[in-house]
């Protein structure tokens, strides 16, 4: 089994997109791939029925990947507050027991996480407390800033902290050569005061609705370590 929690660090990284191509990668790589949002804020309603905005977006990138969800919110707040205004307290073990049932279905399972690893969900339950009870491997999603280079550093070492299993970092919407140095220096900050290994770059990508999942794919392949991102040697990209 192939598991990945991916998270981000600070907010509006938009890590579905890396979600959705990573997941379509896997599956074009012929591994039965499914994306789990346990908590999904800011739910849209569309004929009467709530959606995952999120997930929809992975649909769309590939209608053959299964989605899953334990909790949609409206609310744009975090899942705590959130939760709270439709009065109901999000349950640790209704998520657990969701995730063990979508695990025996398939070869990797994606779990996307909501703004961070200190986000509350309820009382006593926050983002990390999930990430060490599923025993998951983390990715952290941030964009390339300059406010970002000191939030990714302490986040880390946050991480490390806690005891998290720290896969690496995607750096998304990157442009080398059109950012301030200290953003161009990233990847080499992150990985000399961390530690950690930089998987990877994802370039930006104009009116990404509307994206050919081709070229998402083609963007993972060439820009991000895939077999380091899955800790698995794949067939394929060795033959």
């Amino acid at each position: 089994m192939l598991e990945l929690f991916i998270t981000e660090i600070e907010p509006n990284s938009d890590k579905i997109y890396i979600t959705a191509a990573l997941a379509a990668t896997m599956q074009g790589l012929g591994y039965y791939t499914t994306v789990y949002k346990p908590i999904q804020t800011g739910a849209v309603e569309n004929c009467g029925y709530l959606q995952s905005p999120d997930l929809v977006f992975v649909k769309l990138v590939d209608t053959y990947i299964q989605t899953y969800f334990s909790y949609l919110l409206k609310g744009n707040s975090t899942p705590f507050v959130s939760a709270a205004e439709e009065n109901i307290i999000i349950d640790k073990e209704l998520i657990l027991k969701d995730y063990e049932s979508i695990m025996k279905s398939y070869e990797c399972i994606i779990t996307d996480g909501t703004v961070g690893i200190n986000t509350p969900f309820a009382p006593n339950f926050s983002e990390k407390d999930l990430i060490k009870e599923l025993h998951l491997p983390v990715i952290f999603i941030i964009k390339p800033t300059s406010s970002a280079v000191t939030s990714t550093l302490m986040t880390i070492n946050h991480a490390q902290i806690e005891g998290l299993d720290i896969r690496g970092v995607i750096i998304n919407d990157y442009d080398e050569l059109n950012c301030p140095a200290e953003v161009k220096n990233m990847p080499n900050l992150i990985k000399t005061y961390t530690d950690t290994c930089v998987l990877g770059t994802f370039r930006h990508i104009e009116n990404i609705q509307n994206v050919n999942p081709n070229d998402l794919i083609a963007n993972v392949l060439s820009d991000i370590d895939i077999e380091k991102t899955f800790n698995v040697k794949i067939a394929k990209l060795n033959s």
